[in-house]
């Protein structure tokens, strides 16, 4: 785990070494113990280490072939790196560490890029370097687990492992708008854009090459699609779901270094804690407490420890104020609103005396299907095909007429799910009409909108409803905001997160089974319930989904209330033209009336607090 960047400048060749050592200075944290520079003419690689295997200095990065020829710098962990070495050996490579960075090198020099990725199994973003063909290839793991970013400009191509570090290389533009209208929609600025103009992520699953001033991207692995005719029985699904677990975490405890664990009351992190058990791991879980919260885990996740028999620690959240706000945007370099990734700082901080890798439940949800709306969206597909398509517009219009909260308002959105398909879906989280009805936006993003609000209301998306909202949140949600609100928070305290669930052979086996298969008996997370039950609890199994959250909604508005007093000066949001002046005052009053505090000024909290720092910088 550790922070990478690079600059091929060929025209510029005397300004390369200061940008890259400015964007290894910006990514300190991620990785504080050793940095690396190495540069050929017009192209340069920096990385800082976070030492996790082989602590020596046979680790150290940028990695180079004898002959220089070849360059790698990496971010992550290669899991089946053994065996790949095992392999390479055999074709007669030779090793100089015992570190998973040199089979990228290697691995390079036997089989090239394209091969090299497929054989991978693990979390990684690296660079290569190849000096004799002149060109750059950049790689990011299947699910997108470690952040890899670029910009290209003139001929040139620079990349970083955060937006913070390319900017402190001076190689980014302005704040981008659309980018900062889907923050205050969803909290994240996903896919990929980012929130500096000129700057972008590199999706999942892909493979950029740069040479003479051009790149081309390919994606080399996607989620596969369930067969509805598939023959596994649920109790197949179920044992080979658990071999899988007690497989890849055995696989995430290769390390050097002392390893943690996160465990809330829910079934994810319970699976993993009780796979650590199976393995005769020895390994501290940690929960995050929000004492005297209803959200507060602290008692299930304690009981469930002495059933593992598994040491644990809990970390309490400040009740005065969020004493986090200043880390959230140094955590994260680009504004985030995730109301738990205040708990990912603050349990990250805790874990990092005791240890340097920590193993969490992140994942099962989203392929398992442990989500509420992914099951909706499932029966309303359902009763789309049910509906002819002459009267879909009839039962449209009728569900217009019904109330917009409470059981009605239920059925208004189902019934719109089961019509206008992801339109509806994409209307029912949209956080803009708050902004709106309030007068907020400022001339900056007055009248601007975004692409999935402006669906049109589609009968054939409704049939297709479920494929579509699963699409739409794994780019939205997963990768916008569950992947980096780990990554972010970890990696400022220098720790190494690892998710079993975010295996790629788990991935697979778990989405190629039909969604009826995974939402057995109407129950989310079918298969993840039935092992719990079986393996740990029938307590455990039946447990409503929580996880780590933090309610920001309720504690902005008692305990935590003085932070929004930044909204109602002059401020940064004001001063740049992205919000009206004077009109905060009444939505934080009439927050503050009701003690509860909508998400939207959340996000504009957090945007203000961000600013502010891009302005002092």
């Amino acid at each position: 785990m550790c922070g990478i960047a690079g600059l091929i400048a060929p025209e510029r060749p005397n300004e390369i070494e200061p940008a890259v050592r400015r964007m290894m200075c910006a990514m300190l944290r991620r990785g504080p113990d050793s940095e690396g520079f190495e540069a050929w003419p017009g192209a340069a690689l920096g990385h800082r280490r976070l030492a996790i295997i082989d602590l020596s200095p046979g680790g150290h990065q940028p990695m180079l072939s004898e002959d220089r020829s070849v360059g790698v710098v990496f971010n992550g962990c290669i899991y089946n790196f053994s065996e790949l070495r095992e392999e390479l050996q055999q074709r007669g490579r030779e090793f100089r560490s015992q570190c998973d960075t040199e089979v990228l090198v290697r691995g390079y020099q036997e089989w090239g890029i394209d091969k090299l990725t497929s054989r991978l199994r693990g979390m990684f973003a690296f660079a290569v370097w190849d000096e004799p063909n002149r060109t750059l290839s950049l790689v990011r793991d299947r699910l997108g687990v470690k952040p890899l970013l670029y910009a290209e400009r003139n001929g040139e191509i620079a990349f970083a492992s955060t937006a913070g570090a390319l900017g402190a290389g001076g190689l980014r533009g302005d704040v981008d708008s659309a980018a900062l209208l889907q923050f205050l929609d969803c909290g994240n600025v996903a896919g990929d854009q980012c929130i500096y103009q000129g700057v972008r992520k590199l999706p999942p699953a892909t493979i950029l090459q740069w040479k003479n001033g051009e790149s081309s991207e390919r994606v080399y692995w996607s989620v596969p699609q369930w067969d509805e005719r598939s023959k596994t029985t649920f109790d197949e699904a179920v044992e080979e779901t658990e071999r899988l677990i007690v497989e890849s975490t055995r696989l995430r405890l290769v390390s050097d270094v002392p390893i943690s664990a996160l465990l809330s009351g829910g079934v994810d992190s319970t699976l993993v804690c009780w796979a650590l058990a199976q393995l005769n791991a020895n390994v501290t879980a940690f929960t995050v407490g929000a004492r005297g919260d209803s959200s507060d885990e602290t008692e299930q996740a304690r009981q469930t420890a002495r059933q593992l028999g598994i040491p644990h620690e809990v970390v309490e959240l400040p009740a005065a104020r969020p004493e986090m706000l200043e880390e959230m945007e140094l955590a994260y370099s680009e504004p985030f609103a995730s109301p738990s990734a205040q708990a990912m700082l603050r349990v990250s901080r805790s874990i990092k005396p005791m240890a340097t890798v920590v193993l969490t439940g992140d994942g099962g949800d989203d392929v398992f299907l442990g989500y509420p709306f992914l099951y909706n969206a499932w029966l309303a597909q359902r009763t789309a095909a049910r509906i002819p398509a002459f009267a879909a517009p009839v039962v449209r219009a009728a569900a217009g007429w019904l109330p917009r909260i409470g059981p009605l308002g239920r059925m208004r959105n189902f019934l719109g799910y089961s019509t206008s398909g992801l339109r509806a879906y994409t209307d029912a989280s949209n956080r803009m009409p708050y902004y709106e009805r309030c007068g907020i936006l400022g001339e900056r993003l007055r009248g601007a909108t975004l692409p999935h609000h402006t669906l049109a209301p589609s009968f054939d998306s409704a049939r297709h409803l479920f494929a579509d909202v699963l699409k739409y949140q794994h780019r939205m949600h997963f990768d916008g905001e569950f992947i980096p609100k780990v990554d972010g928070a970890t990696m400022y305290y220098s720790l190494e997160s690892r998710a079993p669930f975010l295996d790629q052979k788990l991935w697979e086996f778990a989405a190629s089974l039909p969604p009826a298969l995974r939402f057995r008996g109407g129950v989310l997370k079918a298969v993840l319930r039935e092992i719990a039950r079986r393996r740990v609890s029938p307590a455990v199994a039946d447990r409503v989904k929580q996880g780590f959250t933090v309610p920001v909604e309720r504690w902005l508005g008692d305990r935590w209330t003085s932070a929004l007093d930044v909204l109602t000066r002059p401020n940064e949001l004001e001063r740049q033209g992205w919000v009206r002046p004077g009109s905060l005052a009444a939505p934080i009053a009439e927050a503050r009336a009701r003690r509860w505090v909508p998400q939207q000024l959340w996000s504009l909290l957090l945007l203000e607090h961000w600013l502010e720092r891009q302005t002092a910088g």
